[in-house]
């Protein structure tokens, strides 16, 4: 149980890094919505997560003995940020949709709750074991 434990600590911990991650991508895409050529940013993270909750191969494939090794381990799962250089939606070449980007911000607000509820609810269970031990 405490392997279970500290595993989903680990999970939740990770998914709360890249939500707050997003949560600064997303303002920051806010705040330069009226900036001419900016390209918003995007915080990539649930796929890396699921791949190594599910154990799954990753699709990058180690062509060198010197590239780095292709992690599957919670741990070394980090969230990344990239630029979305694919579209513009105005003459200024600037891609960031206010209307989405507060969309993303609400849903993104709705996440980090959920996680915050979900961690407390974590160790809430530990401090249970732990009373019902002592007894």
């Amino acid at each position: 149980m405490l392997k279970q434990f500290y595993n989903n600590v680990n999970i939740m911990n990770k998914a709360l890094d890249a939500v707050w991650l997003r949560n600064k991508a997303i303002n920051h895409n806010i705040s330069n919505a009226n900036t001419p050529n900016y390209k918003r940013l995007t915080v990539n993270f649930e796929g890396k997560l699921k791949e190594a909750i599910d154990g799954q191969e990753s699709k990058l494939t180690r062509t060198h003995g010197k590239h780095l090794p292709v992690s599957r381990k919670i741990n070394d799962i980090e969230p990344t940020i990239d630029v979305d250089k694919k579209t513009s939606y105005r003459f200024d070449k600037n891609n960031v949709n206010i209307d989405t980007e507060s969309a993303n911000l609400a849903k993104n607000t709705i996440m980090y709750n959920a996680l915050i509820n979900q961690t407390i609810d974590e160790f809430d269970k530990i401090k249970n074991v732990i009373n019902e031990g002592s007894k």
